[in-house]
């Protein structure tokens, strides 16, 4: 049994997530804004309370970085809402980070820690895409620092991966989205459970397959 700490369980992969971990004999821990049904209350607009919000936490095997936000209205590189752009850079890039480090004390007294941190398909460099540009930019701000916390924890054998979800059908998704949260959240409990270190910075699709950053 993993204790499995998990970001952003109020709703959408964040609730599946913790709903597979429990019925998979696991011990999952969730944190929410206002620390609802029992979770951890934590917020990520300010990356340097983190440590504090964090430190009656115990035990912890896997982290699973799932909080995040699609926010702001505006933005378009044309037509910007530069806070909103910087509150979205702050939350989904910088404070999974700032989540890592915080938790670290614990994953290293773990037998088997693992890091896993939920991207998505629209980081790909590969698209030349203007729709949602500062949540783009801040997936694929993430991806280069999971992959560089990944190479600095190289020497004390902690995985760590990011994983794409897919267009998943969830109040971020909507609801014409692909794919089925439970189904998604049951891959990502897979990978984070198995991540070995030859896994270790890469960039994982929901079922598995190692994809391009």
């Amino acid at each position: 049994m993993a204790r499995i700490l998990i970001t952003g369980t109020n709703r959408g992969i964040g609730a599946a997530l913790f709903v597979a971990a429990k019925a998979a004999g696991h011990d999952p821990i969730g944190t929410t804004r206002d620390g609802r049904d029992g979770s951890i209350a934590l917020t990520l607009d300010t990356p340097e309370t983190i440590a504090d919000q964090l430190a009656d936490l115990g035990p912890v095997d896997i982290l699973i970085n799932n909080a995040g936000v699609i926010t702001p209205t505006r933005q378009s590189p044309l037509d910007m809402d530069f806070a909103g752009f910087a509150h979205t850079l702050t939350v989904n890039s910088i404070a999974p980070l700032a989540v890592a480090q915080s938790v670290l004390p614990q994953l290293r007294t773990s037998a088997a820690p693992k890091i896993v941190t939920i991207s998505s398909q629209m980081a790909w460099m590969g698209y030349r895409k203007a729709d949602r540009i500062a949540y783009r930019a801040s997936k694929a701000a993430v991806n280069k620092v999971i992959q560089g916390l990944a190479t600095a924890l190289d020497p004390e054998g902690i995985p760590v991966a990011l994983v794409d979800p897919g267009w998943v059908r969830t109040d971020m998704g909507g609801a014409d989205a692909e794919e089925d949260p439970t189904e998604v959240a049951k891959g990502i409990l897979d990978i984070a459970l198995g991540l070995q270190m030859a896994d270790t910075g890469k960039f994982f699709r929901f079922t598995g397959e190692e994809r391009d950053f």
